[in-house]
């Protein structure tokens, strides 16, 4: 998105605007009279052009070319559109588990059914069971609601029940709710499976926080790209300021037609609005800083970082026991885990809100900030000579 003629000009390295064919015969005049007949009969016969060494020009004249610039965009977008498609489906096609945090109630340190309950869930699984003791039920049940567990296992008669939370991955609660009676049946143990926090009937699959966090995400640094191609003269605190306001009045958007307009959730208003408007500008100043540090092909590393890695590895379509591991330890330092991870507690485990995921979309933002700032003068937009109204 930086200033095109700038680039080619220092890409020429003669400092100097770009000089069509015809031009280039009086360069190469002061080479000596006796190349010069040769040099411009070749020119204009269309013969591969040489230098006085001998060496063939041709790369030179496509190099400066337009169909240099297209070349690398096909090659750019070949090559984007293949990891786009293997990131999505390298993280959800096949959603396995790797660790699932499950609280057991052990008042008298468990049972014997209840280990081999567990051993037979870990090997159905083909994975373990992060086992986290509590001395009580209702201690456990909060472990839920802090997020720190996704299901809850304690006896039950001669059986066992198997508490699991929707809300808290609706991927790894159909998982655990699909294995139990299986293991059970297996064993001989009566299992009772049950969803003690299930999603809103509005958003059966759990998808609607992740779709919302995206729209917030993509809109937002597409937004900082439409302000530098058709606001150019913005000054670098203009631009900011700018990004703040089309943060705000499209989280605004985004909240009310989710919620008011299609029903298919019931937002804690207010707070999903701040958390949608701060992924948006963070999303935006993120383009921003790219922008200053890579001109033009600042679209490249935004997009890679936000949507070719920070979406998949969110845990907004599939939760994060269930992802790859390498995705799972990341996902939730980057900007898209911070917004579907803020957003999910707020709407589903209200009360329970962490800071971790505010702390990520706001290192972000200041870190996008920071660096757009300190290299302002490197970004192709502002005035050379202060606004003026037209006077009447």
């Amino acid at each position: 998105m930086g200033n095109e003629a700038n680039d080619d000009r220092s890409e020429d390295g003669s400092g100097g605007a770009e000089r069509p064919e015809g031009g280039s015969d009086g360069a190469e005049r002061s080479d000596g009279a006796s190349g010069r007949a040769g040099r411009s009969d070749a020119g204009r016969g269309g013969g591969e052009r040489q230098d006085r060494r001998g060496r063939p020009s041709w790369w030179s004249a496509f190099r400066h070319s337009p169909f240099f610039s297209a070349t690398v965009v096909v090659l750019i977008i070949s090559a984007g559109a293949g990891l786009f498609a293997g990131s999505y489906t390298y993280a959800f096609a096949n959603p396995t588990p790797h660790r699932i945090p499950t609280a057991v109630v052990l008042p008298d340190h468990g049972t014997a059914t209840e280990k081999a309950f567990v051993d037979g869930m870990e090997k159905a699984l083909h994975a373990s069971l992060r086992l986290h003791v509590y001395p009580t039920y209702p201690r456990a049940r909060e472990a839920v609601e802090e997020q720190t567990v996704f299901a809850v296992l304690r006896a039950r008669g001669r059986g066992v029940a198997l508490d699991v939370s929707g809300a808290s991955g609706a991927s790894v609660a159909q998982v655990l709710t699909e294995a139990a009676p299986k293991v059970g049946r297996a064993l001989g143990v009566p299992v009772l499976v049950r969803d003690v926090n299930p999603l809103q009937p509005g958003d059966p699959r759990g998808l609607a926080i992740f779709y919302i966090s995206l729209a917030a995400v993509v809109i937002g640094f597409i937004g900082a790209i439409q302000l530098s191609v058709h606001a150019r003269a913005l000054e670098p605190g203009e631009r900011i300021a700018f990004t703040v306001a089309y943060a705000l009045l499209g989280g605004f958007a985004i909240a009310a037609i989710v919620d008011w307009g299609l029903g298919a959730l019931d937002l804690p208003f207010l707070e999903s609005w701040m958390i949608l408007a701060l992924t948006m500008f963070t999303s935006g100043m993120v383009f921003s800083m790219f922008n200053v540090l890579f001109g033009r092909w600042a679209l490249i590393p935004t997009w890679g970082l936000m949507v070719l890695l920070g979406n998949p590895s969110s845990g907004g379509a599939v939760s994060w026991p269930l992802l790859p591991s390498l995705l799972g330890h990341i996902g939730r330092w980057l900007p898209p885990g911070g917004s579907v991870n803020a957003q999910h507690t707020a709407v589903y485990f209200r009360g329970h809100q962490h800071a971790f995921p505010f702390l990520v979309l706001a290192a972000w933002a200041l870190l996008g900030c920071a660096v757009f700032w300190t290299w302002r003068h490197r970004h192709p937009g502002g005035r050379e000579t202060p606004f003026r109204r037209p006077e009447r």
